[in-house]
C-alpha cells in the first residue's frame, strides 16, 4: 500500500509467507489443507532438529521452561481447544526453537505459534488432547534435560507427525460427503 497511489497486488513469490498475517490471511482461505499441511512439513524440518540440539545447548532456564509449559499443556488437557492449553503449547513450542541455540531457528516461533493458533481457530484441536501427545512433550523435556540428543529428535518427530496426522483427521471429518 502507498499513500495516494493505493493498493499493489504482488505475486505470491514477492510475499513473506512466513509473517504470521499472511499465514492467518492464508488460513482463512480456500487452500487452508495444503497450507496446514505445508506448515507441518516445516514444522516436521525444523522441531526435531531444535529438539536434538537443545539436548547439548539448553541452559536450565530453558528445560525448566519447557517443562513448565508440558505441565500446563496437561493442566489444560480437557480443554486442549482453548485458550490455556494454546498458550502453555505455544510457550513450549517457542521454548524448544530458543533451546536449539540457534537464532534462525528461534525466528521461526512466531510461525510455528501461528500454526499452532490456527489449529484452535479453525476449529481443528480436539475437545481433549491426546494423551500420548502430552506424554511426547514432557518426554522432549525430559530427554533435552537428560542430554539425550537423538531420542528428543524422535520424540519431537512423533509430536510434529502426530500433529499433522490429527489435523487431516478433522479435516476430512469436517469435508462435504463426509460421515462424522
Amino acid at each position: 500500500m502507498r499513500r495516494k497511489a493505493g493498493a499493489t497486488v504482488n505475486p505470491m513469490t514477492a510475499w513473506n509467507i512466513y509473517d504470521p498475517r499472511v499465514i492467518e490471511w492464508r488460513l482463512r482461505g480456500p487452500d487452508r489443507d495444503r497450507v496446514l499441511h505445508e506448515l507441518s512439513e516445516l514444522r516436521a524440518s525444523v522441531e526435531p532438529m531444535a529438539a536434538r540440539l537443545a539436548a547439548t545447548r539448553a541452559r536450565p532456564g530453558q528445560w525448566a521452561a519447557l517443562t513448565q509449559a508440558a505441565i500446563d499443556m496437561v493442566a489444560h488437557a480437557n480443554h486442549a481447544d482453548q485458550a490455556d492449553y494454546l498458550q502453555a503449547d505455544e510457550r513450549f513450542h517457542r521454548a524448544l526453537l530458543e533451546a536449539s541455540g540457534n537464532a534462525m531457528f528461534a525466528a521461526l516461533g512466531d510461525v510455528v505459534a501461528s500454526v499452532l493458533a490456527g489449529r484452535t481457530r479453525h476449529e481443528l484441536m480436539p475437545h481433549e488432547a491426546n494423551e500420548q501427545a502430552l506424554r511426547l512433550h514432557g518426554d522432549v523435556a525430559a530427554l533435552i534435560r537428560q542430554g539425550d540428543g537423538e531420542a528428543a529428535r524422535q520424540a519431537m518427530t512423533r509430536i510434529v507427525d502426530e500433529s499433522d496426522r490429527a489435523m487431516a483427521r478433522r479435516l476430512c471429518s469436517r469435508a462435504p460427503g463426509s460421515r462424522d
